[in-house]
């Protein structure tokens, strides 16, 4: 047993929850794990998040934001204990209904999960955001999207020449002040179907179950609304994308076209960015499973580029951001590094 292992058996104990069986429940691409705790006695549930403050983790956020959620209305776990200096956090298990599972079970419901997520983010965008968040700004923005030139190319191609990347950050720059410089609102950052629980019994926008919200930043309004149908993990149909942009720019009183452009422009970010952070995940960290994705989240972006506004970006990726064609995804799978221990 790790000293880790030892310290969770002593706050498990602590929090009331020593009968408990503990079985591991999910982890996810930082260094956050979750484990499920279950009574024998009565089957009563719990959730322990596990972010080890050694590894650069700390639930402080995690813990502000899921306050705040809370307060205006929304589904986001309570949490039922906590050391924050250990990094540890006992919280409501909000269940195992993720819209990535449920959805291929009953397709029939993807238009009623995502229609209630779109209204999720038409209530939280409605509300004064908690103060002293970082805002995720235009440099901040393309600052981060410049991991392609960290991970992605240099990874594909064994080229270490980043000449373009001050160019490239520059114009994805402007192209965000532009169109997509207002940041007033709450962006959860990860707002996607792996993120998400269906929660039948509950009411309206309560049913929709919210986690991995702790980087949560003053945004603009369509950065959320993006994670969701431009999902890197699943696909999402053109259609329906198309229907919930315009369901969130009516309820909102949005110009369509503006918002569009502002979406477009934002995909590119996101999508650049999740280039070269699937790159990392698996050169640096041992999380070759990510490159598997990479072709998703390529097309996506070309969607995003397709958009008459990005056209100088297009115009400047299109010989120097390489297709992930099998050949790629497997030159990026032979550097991948040992997979850490959690």
């Amino acid at each position: 047993m790790s000293d880790r292992d030892t310290q969770i058996g002593a706050f498990i104990e602590r929090a009331g929850w020593g009968d408990a069986v503990v079985s591991f429940l999910a982890g996810d691409a930082s260094n956050r794990r979750y484990l499920r705790l279950i009574r024998p006695s009565n089957a009563e549930r719990a959730v322990l998040m596990d972010a080890p403050p050694e590894k650069g983790e700390d639930v402080r956020p995690f813990v502000r934001i899921a306050d705040y959620l809370a307060s205006i209305s929304l589904s986001a776990p309570r949490i039922l204990d906590r050391d924050e200096d250990a990094g540890f956090l006992l919280l409501e298990d909000l269940g195992d209904a993720l819209f990535a599972s449920i959805i291929p079970r009953n397709p029939d419901l993807e238009n009623s999960l995502y229609s209630t997520a779109t209204d999720v983010l038409v209530h939280l965008h409605a509300q004064t955001p908690p103060a002293g968040l970082a805002t995720y700004d235009a440099p901040t923005a393309s600052a981060l999207s410049s991991l392609i030139f960290d991970w992605y190319i240099p990874g594909a191609t064994d080229d270490a020449d980043t000449s373009a990347r001050s160019d490239v950050e520059r114009c994805l720059h402007d192209l965000l002040a532009e169109h997509a410089g207002t940041c007033d609102v709450l962006i959860q950052r990860d707002y996607h179907a792996q993120n998400l629980l269906w929660l039948p019994d509950r009411k309206s926008i309560a049913r929709v179950g919210l986690l991995d919200f702790q980087d949560a930043m003053l945004g603009h309004r369509a950065y959320d609304l993006v994670s969701l149908l431009q999902d890197a993990r699943r696909d999402v149909p053109p259609e329906l994308e198309q229907r919930m942009r315009d369901r969130y720019a009516l309820q909102t009183g949005q110009n369509p076209d503006a918002f569009a452009t502002a979406y477009a422009v934002l995909g590119a970010q996101r999508n650049l960015r999740i280039l070269g952070v699937f790159a990392r995940l698996c050169i640096r960290d041992g999380k070759a499973h990510y490159v598997d994705l990479i072709p998703r989240v390529w097309g996506l972006l070309q969607r995003d580029l397709a958009h008459p506004a990005l056209a100088p970006l297009q115009a400047m990726l299109a010989d120097r951001l390489p297709a992930p064609d099998p050949s790629l995804l497997e030159k990026l799978k032979s550097k991948c590094a040992t997979p850490l221990t959690q």
